[in-house]
């Protein structure tokens, strides 16, 4: 995919809704460039306007409006191109981005180390996290647009990028009594935020790699690592053990949340952390740490 710079090209698309209170051509570069400034219109969060519950991607992208999106992506094209075929510029060129690896292809586009340690592919999750806040997505990353905050502009944007030679299906929306907690989930997190929140679990866990266990296992890499095992033969509760999958954003999230309802019967005495964006900032910087 394209990313740092390429995806920072993406972010350009991005920023270019975001960006275009911004002045394209002074911050052509900064949309997706890496060495591009923009200052995206403020606008709601996805966690909706006023006390309006927040409102799923998923559900979003069933509706996108593919003129709307279409309009936000000539906001980019001072950055992109996205026809077949075409030429990378400030950012790589877009068409059929979707679907594809993240910092990868693109006609050999110079993409950031930050992006290419990403890993994975540029689904509707993904870009949608990329296309909030590249920063918080990739640490380090060359993007230096902020993101476009609107995520109803953001899914009008991905559902028109998905026509221009991807052609993705759209993922199902969550049912009704779901979406609240799919909106959770997709807070996007501030790693460096989520490093200063670890350090109230450093009495218990080390994180770096190779470290020791304590009372509770090392987490270097935890991030997509097996729940309860490994971890150096850590004692896991059976509790943990009985759950089985993967520590993905979902399962940590539900985890970091109420440790005791997640898995009842576990040893893990820490009550949990009840701030929705700070379980997200700490799951960023999990998955910083290798």
């Amino acid at each position: 995919m394209a990313e740092s710079d390429n995806f920072n090209t993406t972010a350009g698309w991005v920023l270019f809704s975001g960006i275009v209170a911004l002045g394209l051509s002074a911050v052509s570069s900064g949309y997706f460039g890496a060495d591009k400034v923009h200052a995206p219109k403020e606008e709601a969060a996805e966690g909706g306007d006023g006390g309006k519950p927040a409102v799923a991607i998923e559900t979003l992208l069933a509706s996108a409006d593919m003129a709307k999106g279409e309009a936000t992506f000539k906001k980019c094209a001072s950055c992109h191109t996205v026809n077949q075929g075409g030429a990378n510029g400030i950012g790589p060129n877009l068409y059929g981005v979707l679907g594809e690896a993240v910092a990868a292809g693109r006609g050999g586009f110079a993409f950031s180390d930050a992006l290419k340690g990403k890993g994975g592919k540029w689904d509707f999750t993904t870009l949608n996290a990329w296309l909030t806040n590249p920063k918080a997505f990739a640490p380090g990353t060359k993007m230096s647009f902020a993101g476009l905050p609107d995520a109803a502009e953001r899914a009008n944007l991905m559902a028109w990028l998905n026509t221009q030679g991807s052609n993705l299906p759209l993922p199902a929306a969550p049912a009704a009594g779901a979406e609240g907690a799919a909106a959770a989930v997709a807070v996007v997190g501030d790693a460096a935020a989520g490093e200063k929140s670890f350090a109230k679990c450093k009495s218990c866990h080390t994180i770096t790699p190779g470290g020791a266990n304590g009372i509770g296992p090392n987490l270097a890499g935890i991030a997509g690592d097996s729940v309860a095992e490994g971890r150096g033969g850590f004692a896991f509760s059976d509790a943990l053990k009985s759950k089985g999958g993967k520590w993905d954003d979902a399962s940590l999230d539900a985890w970091l949340t109420n440790p005791k309802a997640y898995a009842p019967g576990t040893k893990m005495s820490f009550a949990g952390i009840a701030d929705a964006q700070e379980r997200a900032n700490v799951i960023a910087y999990l998955k910083t740490a290798k």
